[in-house]
């Protein structure tokens, strides 16, 4: 027999999983979009990787509530020096790449 707790524990199981399958999705997304940009700047985007900085609730232009996220990560003009660079969505759209300044080749 099935009582509400374990009800109640599989529904939160079921719900960080959701929520941690989303997430991973919208890291896909900026690494896409980080790895483009990156192309487009002609530099390296080093170690493959996005570091999850911050997240909060804003509203987007329409006035819903996001989740918004900021991720960095190091990029390299020459391949010699490393630099850091910052991603930020709002939702699963991206507002905003910077690259901090870098020796140009």
């Amino acid at each position: 027999m099935i009582d509400l707790g374990d009800i109640l524990l599989s529904a939160l199981f079921i719900t960080f999983i959701m929520l941690w399958w989303n997430a991973q999705g919208v890291k896909h997304i900026a690494f896409t979009a980080t790895k483009n940009y990156c192309k487009k700047m002609d530099v390296i985007l080093l170690d493959d990787g996005l570091v999850l900085r911050g997240f909060w609730l804003k509203r987007d232009a329409r006035g819903s509530l996001r989740l918004w996220r900021s991720y960095t990560f190091e990029f390299s003009s020459t391949g010699h020096e490393r630099y850091n660079g910052q991603i930020v969505l709002l939702g699963r759209f991206v507002e905003d790449i910077q690259l901090d300044p870098h020796r140009l080749n």
